[in-house]
């Protein structure tokens, strides 16, 4: 299904449809405006903030070095040391027992906070980026599928 124009048609109609000039502008996928930054989000689980060198630690990462300097280094993200909710916080920036992943797939228990079940109206990270124009790829295990 075509999705509706909410914007005033801007081509022509005229008797004969080789004079008519249609209006795609409405319906054409948004673009990132010039210039938008690239968006590199990378989220490692189980990993104390304080090894790397670019937090301070003493690990040397010369390539993780060089790509925080150049962008933005979030230090009061927080993840867990399971991989379930610290995809869920990653996907929907927001704590994961507010979007029912307190815990890994295989350990959900049907409550509220730890159902194993983003809420469908949770809007995710890739999805408001694709409505702002932006290309968006997810690579890894995310382990966030409900075992039935």
């Amino acid at each position: 299904m075509a999705p509706e124009a909410t914007e005033a048609f801007n081509g022509t109609i005229e008797l004969d449809i080789r004079d008519s000039e249609p209006d795609w502008g409405p319906y054409a996928a948004p673009v990132a405006p010039e210039h938008s930054p690239n968006i590199l989000y990378l989220v490692w689980d189980d990993v104390g903030i304080a090894t790397w060198d670019c937090f301070g630690g003493l690990v040397e990462m010369p390539a993780m070095t060089r790509v925080a300097e150049r962008g933005v280094r979030l230090s009061q993200f927080h993840t867990t040391a399971l991989c379930s909710p610290t995809r869920a916080s990653l996907l929907t920036g927001r704590n994961a027992t507010t979007v029912g992943m307190a815990t890994i797939e295989e350990f959900t228990d049907g409550f509220p906070n730890c159902n194993g079940r983003i809420p469908a109206d949770t809007a995710l990270l890739p999805e408001v980026l694709a409505e702002h124009g932006y290309n968006t790829y997810c690579v890894g295990k995310w382990h966030l599928t409900p075992l039935e």
